[in-house]
């Protein structure tokens, strides 16, 4: 009987994580949904009021856009072929797509462990949050200052 022969992956390259059920969904549902607060509600805020639907319809579309570029980026990936560059990635993020990312982090388990991107993806969700806590509470905007 032939013992089945171990793949070698190829130098720099960690194999796959991607069996077993996701650790942990309750909270990080929980942590989603309150970093949505703010960006959905003041997206809808701006709506309701008649002020400009652009910040939700941007939400919506960058977000479908960057998880979208995750699973073809994890793809990519997983068959040794050019890859999505991160600085796209993380543009479609601050364009309001970090929703979707940090959807698409978990479903796909793609760019959850390598440290300097994800610094990168929390301050740019960090920038976010500043940006709707000046619009909400402070009654400011950047562009006034």
């Amino acid at each position: 009987m032939r013992t089945p022969v171990k793949q070698r992956q190829p130098r720099g390259r960690e194999p796959a994580h991607d069996t077993g059920p996701v650790r942990g969904v309750k909270f990080k549902l929980v942590m989603f949904a309150l970093l949505c607060a703010l960006p959905v509600g003041g997206a809808v805020m701006l709506l309701v009021t008649g002020v400009t639907p652009v910040p939700l319809w941007g939400y919506v579309i960058a977000s479908a856009l960057a998880f979208g570029l995750y699973g073809y980026d994890k793809q990519q990936a997983r068959a040794g072929r050019w890859r999505t560059p991160e600085n796209v990635l993380h543009g479609v993020e601050l364009l309001g797509g970090w929703p979707g990312a940090c959807v698409a982090q978990h479903v796909f388990r793609h760019k959850t462990r390598k440290v300097s991107y994800q610094v990168w993806f929390w301050l740019i969700v960090a920038a976010h949050q500043a940006l709707w806590i000046d619009v909400l509470f402070l009654k400011m905007t950047f562009i006034d200052l």
